[in-house]
């Protein structure tokens, strides 16, 4: 084996501890419920599922519930997704997903541009999802920055971190 990486299907690929710890990173951890910037209730590391105002969670239940979803959104994405990935970059696209929504990543030009075989015009779609209630947020901005980076297989600082 010579080390080089090869795209796999999306099928074939999983969620890592490394993907969760970023998610968590970006969400921050809330134990009780609280409206996020577009007033959708949201609790533990930016679950939306089912959340009422005044639900509470623990940080060991949050965690659960973000490998639970973050499944959910790997699964969902891989229906939609028809081409080879490498790891990061599927890593990327949950990322996303698990912010934006399934339904919204799978109708978007970057799914369209990714399937047509884009993968550098697909990654800097990410960075187009920076908005909440209509309004661009630093936040936002900052993430998608981040998942464009793990998308392109570099560091923030532009060192290569996997096969591109």
């Amino acid at each position: 084996m010579d080390g080089k990486k090869t795209r796999m299907a999306a099928g074939a690929l999983g969620i890592g501890a490394a993907l969760l710890v970023a998610i968590a990173t970006h969400e921050g951890y809330r134990g009780e419920a609280y409206r996020d910037a577009a007033g959708i209730p949201t609790i533990g590391y930016g679950e939306t599922s089912g959340v009422k105002m005044g639900d509470k969670t623990t940080p060991e239940r949050a965690l659960v519930q973000l490998l639970e979803s973050t499944e959910k959104h790997a699964d969902a994405i891989r229906a939609c997704i028809h081409v080879p990935l490498y790891q990061h970059e599927f890593d990327a696209y949950i990322s996303l997903s698990y912010n934006i929504g399934a339904g919204a990543f799978c109708r978007s030009t970057l799914v369209k541009k990714l399937n047509a075989g884009d993968y550098g015009g697909a990654c800097e779609e990410i960075r187009r999802w920076n908005r909440a209630g209509g309004k661009v947020l630093p936040g936002l901005v900052k993430r998608r920055e981040a998942e464009y980076a793990m998308c392109k297989g570099t560091s923030s600082n532009g060192k290569t971190i996997a096969a591109k």
